[in-house]
This record gives C-alpha cells, structure tokens and sequence, in this order.
C-alpha cells in the first residue's frame, strides 16, 4: 500500500461528490475545518443528470438552507421553467401544476398557505424546480472557493477506524482524517464496510427512465397514465418513464437494458403497439426502502441516500439529503473545532432519523395506490378525492414541501424544532441573509440586556441581532441554529436568562 505523501491530515474525508456530499463540504470549511471529497467518477457530468432526467423539485427546507448561505440567487433552471401548466389537448394554459402525490396532481389553486402559521409573507418559494446538474455546479464552485480539495476518480475501497480517526483507502492509496463522512449514495461503500445496518422492506417494481426514438408516438396518451399493468408517463419527445410491478426483478438481476425489452415493456404496459427505433439513455430503479439504524458508528457517519433509500416518487430524496448535511455540519464542525462534545453528534441521527422515517413511510404510500389491482384502484380515487379539497390539497403540499418538518427538540413553544421564519428587519435586511457565515443568531426583539451579554460569551458560535422586525409573530426573541432550526423561542421576554443558558449549553460547551 502508498500512503500519500505530503498531504496534510484532513479534519473531515467526504466519501462522493455529490449535491449532499458538496454542500457538508461548504458547511464545515465556512467553519474553518479541512475536508477532503473523494469521488469515484473521474467525470462530474453525466447525461442522468442533466434536464429532463436530472430534473428535481426543492422543497422549502432546501430552498431555506441555499437561501441562508447566499446560494439560492444561483439558481437559473427554475426561473425558465416556471410556467403555467398547460392542457396538452387544447394548449390553453389550466391551473399550474405543483406536486403530486402517487401521480395525482396537486394543483397551486387549491393550496391554502394561510395554513401555515410562521410562513412570512415574501418568504422565498415553497417550491422550486432544479436539476443535480446545476447543484453540483454550484456548490462545487463554492466549495473550492472554500478551499476543500475535490479528488475525482478516488473510489472509496476500504475504511477502518483508527484511535485518532480513520483510514481510507482508494486502490493502493491511503488516507488519513480525524472523520469519515459516507455521502456516496445508495450502494455505499462507506454503509457497506463501516458497519452499518441497513434495515426496510423490498422492492414491489421495477421503474424505467428512458430517452428514446418512437416511430408513432402519438399512439402514447401525454402525461402520467396508470394502467392494470402497472404505469406510463410521456412528459417530453422521447422521454419515457415506466412503473413495471415485477417485485423489482428486472433492476435486482441487471440485466443489460436494450431496445427491445424497453419495447416489450411499454407495449405491455400500455396495451399499445408501439415501436421504438432508438434507445438512447436508459436506466432502471425501484421503491426499496431502507435506512441505516443509526447514522454514526464511531468516527464514521452517513449522509443523503448512504443513509436513506427509497422510491423518486415525489422527488424527497436530494431535499432529505440536503437537510442531513446542513444538519450534520454544524454539528461536526462545533465538534472539531471542540465548541461542543461529540456527543452533540448523537442529535444528528435523533433529529433526521425520524424525519427520514417518516420520507420512506410517505413512499410506501404512494406505491401502496399505485399498485395495478382494484383495492389500490380504490384507494387512488380516495385520495384523488381528498387532493381537490382545500384542506387535502394543503395537507400533502406541506408533507411534500417539507413545511410540517419538525425535530423534538426541548421546548414547549409551537416554533422550537422548526425552519426559522425569514424575518425583515427594518432596514430590510432579511435573517436568512445574516446567516451566510454558518453561524447561529440569537434575535432580540425586545432589547434584553441579559440576553446580549450572554450571546457575548457564545461570539465565536451565536450572532447577536437586537432590534423590531416587521413582523415578529409575537416573539420576544428566539435562538436560530445554524442549519436554520429554531432551539430555543419565547413569548415572554422575561422567560430568558437560565432557560436560553440551559440551551446554549446543550450546543456549546466551550467560550471564548
């Protein structure tokens, strides 16, 4: 084995240069730790990830995180896509599609977002439509700027942990850091070899996406179709996405993916005989559903689809690997940099365990009324009953944009352990703006003394911002984490003082 030579100990190695794995990065070097990425491909840039087959929709919580660290206005993709939906058989613009949810559609119209009590108005869109793409340019332009070292064409092939930290090795070389951070998807190697369980339910389909020629594809009704064989969808010229209910048998055995069995799979399912002339990209996926028991085993932890799998259906798998990493990287950081003790880290798999949790459960949902047989039937129409309500409609925009996210922090105002609202200051300035240096605020509404001088102890940690803002929705001040997450609320300004000092200390074990 060569160790590498003249390289300097990382604090962090990141294991995949994907979005999750880019922007941990960003987190930890804002905060003055070293990181390493090591990627397997040697080329970033794939057809998979480009429009329309690496299209994804961001839901409000990594909207929030891009917004905080002065990455949202970088975004270009959504502002070209943002149009009315459009009926396909007349072209008259209809009401503009937003989401679904076991392809039913959700529809702006019927969303009601009065409903949700600490979203501002002129917060930034719940939504937002992007591509890996465009992410992976983003943030690793920004990581760089950071100063973290990107390694493409490293795969990760054995891991051991050390008493110091970890080693990893990529081929024949080796690599010291003092963490491990597996963000490199759902085969992980990291997963794999560092000892994790990775516990859920098996497949029920296998699911194709596909980009093809079709000598009659008119013959396809457009949209999403669900059939009693199990589902088409024709949203663009030769873009082609199947649900084939075989208990995932095509995609578990890999076999090769040609023109003809994508032919005799589409004609199956749609009853239609079609004929494809040219297969151009293809690939396979299924709704297995798994999720590490723990997320840390050591010095070793487990982010983004390492972590969790589960069906695209709905698109929540980057927007909860997104919420891993800024979660987990203040965390470690404050670790490193010995703010905190490691077993601050043990609230990174409390707080997102759950939530992933509840991610894989509203897949199995989803798949449960898409099944090709009459009880699913029924249900689908239940559903599609319940989504052209007001309260229906609001319900599933919330769950499917993240808006209902909550961790069970300690605390009994209904605003602890949610996304901070974007509050605008007087002179116009916007909380979320304040956050770009990765640091925590402590907003007081009200000017207490106490609460000043105690933010005073935590500089290096805590930002103190006092003064009215335009809307405080009855807040006295409130302590926003750095990931965005309120810790700690109050109503009361004489309910500070210890209370808040209790919190600081959960986070923060070191002053300066």
């Amino acid at each position: 084995m060569k160790v590498i030579q003249n390289h300097p100990e990382p604090d962090v190695i990141i294991s995949g240069a994907g979005p999750v794995g880019l922007l941990l990065s960003c987190e930890l070097a804002l905060a003055k730790c070293s990181v390493l990425i090591l990627e397997k491909t040697e080329n970033p840039h794939s057809p998979l990830k480009n429009l329309p087959f690496g299209i994804r929709g961001l839901s409000s919580p990594t909207i929030e995180a891009l917004h905080r660290r002065g990455l949202l206005e970088e975004l270009e993709i959504h502002k070209r896509l943002k149009n009315p939906h459009i009926n396909t058989t007349s072209g008259k613009s209809t009401k503009r599609q937003v989401g679904h949810f076991a392809g039913i559609p959700l529809y702006e119209d019927n969303i009601d977002t009065t409903q949700w009590k600490y979203r501002l108005p002129g917060s930034s869109e719940p939504s937002l439509i992007s591509e890996i793409a465009e992410l992976e340019t983003i943030l690793t332009r920004r990581a760089e700027a950071l100063g973290v070292e990107i390694r493409r064409g490293f795969p990760v092939t054995d891991v051991r942990q050390t008493d110091n930290g970890v080693k990893v090795w990529s081929g024949s070389q080796i690599f010291e850091g003092k963490w491990l951070v597996g963000c490199d998807g759902s085969r992980s190697i990291v997963r794999k070899i560092g000892g994790f369980e990775f516990a859920g339910t098996e497949p029920e389909f296998t699911g194709y996406t596909t980009l093809l020629d079709i000598a009659d594809p008119e013959k396809l009704r457009p949209g999403r179709n669900v059939t009693p064989e199990g589902m088409y969808m024709q949203s663009q010229p030769g873009y082609v996405l199947m649900q084939d209910f075989d208990g995932g048998a095509f995609h578990n055995a890999k076999n090769p993916v040609t023109r003809e069995h994508i032919q005799e799979v589409l004609r199956r399912i749609s009853n239609i005989d079609v004929t494809i002339h040219a297969l151009h990209v293809a690939t396979t996926w299924t709704d297995r559903a798994r999720q590490a028991t723990s997320y840390r085993n050591g010095k070793i932890l487990l982010a983004g689809d390492a972590a969790h799998i589960h069906s695209p259906l709905g698109g929540q798998g980057l927007n909860l690997g997104i919420g891993d990493a800024v979660n987990l990287g203040w965390k470690l950081a404050a670790a490193i940099r010995n703010y905190a003790s490691e077993g601050l880290l043990d609230s990174y798999h409390n707080e997102r365990y759950p939530v992933g949790a509840q991610v894989l459960d509203w897949s199995r949902a989803q798949v449960a009324i898409m099944r090709p047989n009459p009880h699913a039937r029924a249900l689908y129409a239940i559903f599609r009953d319940l989504m052209n309500t007001r309260d229906g409609a609001t319900y599933v925009a919330g769950r499917v944009w993240g808006i209902h996210t909550r961790h069970d922090l300690e605390g009994d105002h209904a605003l602890t352990g949610r996304s901070a609202p974007d509050f605008e200051l007087e002179d116009g300035t916007k909380t979320g703006e304040l956050m770009h240096d990765g640091r925590a605020l402590l907003l007081d509404f009200k000017g207490n003394a106490l609460l000043e001088t105690l933010a005073g102890e935590y500089q290096e940690c805590v930002r103190y911002i006092s003064g009215n803002v335009k809307d405080r929705l009855g807040l006295s001040a409130l302590l926003i984490r750095p990931d965005g997450i309120v810790g700690w609320a109050s109503d009361d300004e004489m309910d500070t003082g210890l209370c808040l000092k209790h919190v600081f200390n959960n986070y923060w074990n070191t002053t300066r």
